[in-house]
């Protein structure tokens, strides 16, 4: 494998239409565009195997609990031998505009959970990630119950419509033009 490619989530149907499921809806519709099923089991995930830009591509979704996130990313990279910088994560991000997304080539966890527990376990933060802005937590809630707050159907179709832009996010960072991807997208 060159790439491993995790889209941030938790299991279970309760948590299926998620804020904090944006990672794993889009690396879905990743999975649909590559014509391949994430059904495989290893690595506490699910995952499946394509090729993007002439690169072996592991499509990997925890099955953990999102704070728990790294557990899935670390075993996946020990087993393959993928470097940090070969790991891109797909997830929310409370601190953007609802439907906006961006790329980072490294840097913290921004208080993202998932995002927190694959530095740690890693204890590298030099992987590109790609952030979904989900829209910050309303003054009247707290912001576990906003991540776990379920999509009305416009912002879920909203969500699935970036299923396009961040494919070709992805396919320019694994053709190791991440500067154009952002300058792109961010």
């Amino acid at each position: 494998m060159d790439y491993l490619v995790a889209g941030l989530g938790n299991p279970g149907n309760r948590y299926e239409n998620t804020r904090h499921n944006v990672g794993w809806i889009l690396l879905g519709k990743i999975a649909e565009k590559y014509n391949v099923k994430i059904k495989k089991i290893k690595f506490k995930s699910t995952y499946a195997e394509t090729e993007i830009a002439e690169k072996k591509i592991l499509l990997l979704k925890p099955q953990t609990y999102m704070n728990r996130s790294g557990e899935a990313v670390l075993s996946a990279a020990e087993y393959y031998q993928i470097p940090p910088e070969n790991i891109i994560i797909i997830c929310d991000d409370i601190a953007l505009p609802f439907g906006k997304i961006r790329i980072r080539r490294k840097g913290s966890s921004g208080g993202q959970k998932g995002l927190e527990n694959i530095i740690y376990l890693l204890e590298n933060d030099q992987f590109p990630r790609i952030r979904i802005g989900v829209s910050k937590t309303p003054d009247d809630m707290e912001t576990a119950d906003w991540v776990l707050s379920n999509f009305s159907s416009q912002e879920r179709k909203t969500i699935e419509d970036l299923a396009e832009p961040v494919c070709d996010a992805l396919r320019l960072i694994i053709e190791k033009d991440i500067d154009a991807a952002m300058a792109k997208y961010n």
